[in-house]
């Protein structure tokens, strides 16, 4: 029986996200839905506790991994990219941000397939040495509207616009499409591009909506949140199908490089 691929995902400080009540533990959490959507295409998810104080035990947990996801949350702090904090930049978990990166990095180091949406894409860019818009209408005053947050009243699965998708690349293979529709719940976006990574796919305004590296493996990112459509829309169940596939294929040649020794 072939072994389920397990896929790693980052957790997020609760108290970097929320206002908790005075005297509650330092906690780290995480949205449930990426766990069964990674559940649902074959994979086996597994929490990663955000030990930045402890690279040691972050690389153990590491190299048991078969693919990276990373997912939505706060923003990634502009420290991780050289630069001043905008007065709209929003909450930032830099637990988060470094271990996040350090994944990233090891992965594209070694071929490990890695997935993000979201602040996940934003992570894959920064981890490659690029940097980011902290706040795109402010930045970027000729960009449609990006930020349709749920807490103002948008559902998380509304199609806000419509990205253009490049031939040729991973995505364009996952969807067959040129255009396709995606939701949007971001305020932050790609400035400059990271290297080795290429856009694969780019908002009416030219904002990069997907990205992925230029090599063979596995490293692609969404700036929309996948997760959210994957039931009702045939390409994107593909792109995480695609993931988890690269995941298994990176199990299996890791399996065979060690029976081999």
């Amino acid at each position: 029986m072939q072994s389920r691929p397990v896929i790693g995902i980052p957790t997020q400080t609760l108290q970097a996200i929320e206002i908790i009540p005075e005297g509650l533990p330092h906690s780290w959490v995480m949205n449930e839905r990426y766990f069964r959507v990674v559940t649902s295409v074959g994979g086996v998810p597994w929490m990663v506790p955000l030990l930045d104080e402890d690279p040691e035990t972050l690389r153990a947990i590491y190299d048991h991994l078969d693919g990276i996801f990373l997912a939505g949350g706060v923003d990634v702090d502009p420290s991780s990219y050289g630069s001043e904090r905008h007065a709209l930049c929003g909450r930032t978990d830099l637990a988060r941000d470094a271990v996040e990166l350090l994944f990233a990095r090891w992965a594209r180091e070694d071929g490990k397939p890695v997935f993000g949406v979201c602040r996940g894409m934003q992570v894959i860019n920064v981890a490659a040495g690029g940097s980011l818009w902290q706040d795109c209408a402010d930045q970027l005053p000729e960009s449609v509207k990006h930020d349709y947050f749920p807490g103002a009243g948008w559902a998380r699965d509304y199609l806000a616009h419509d990205i253009r998708v490049v031939e040729g690349t991973r995505l364009h293979r996952a969807f067959g499409e040129e255009r396709v529709m995606v939701n949007s719940m971001h305020h932050q976006g790609i400035c400059r591009m990271g290297e080795g990574l290429v856009a694969s796919a780019y908002a009416p305004d030219g904002l990069v909506e997907a990205l992925e590296g230029d090599g063979d493996a596995f490293q692609v990112g969404v700036q929309w949140h996948p997760e959210m459509l994957i039931e009702s829309d045939a390409g994107t169940r593909r792109l995480f199908e695609d993931f988890i596939e690269a995941a298994s294929e990176f199990h299996e040649s890791r399996a065979l490089v060690g029976s081999l020794r």
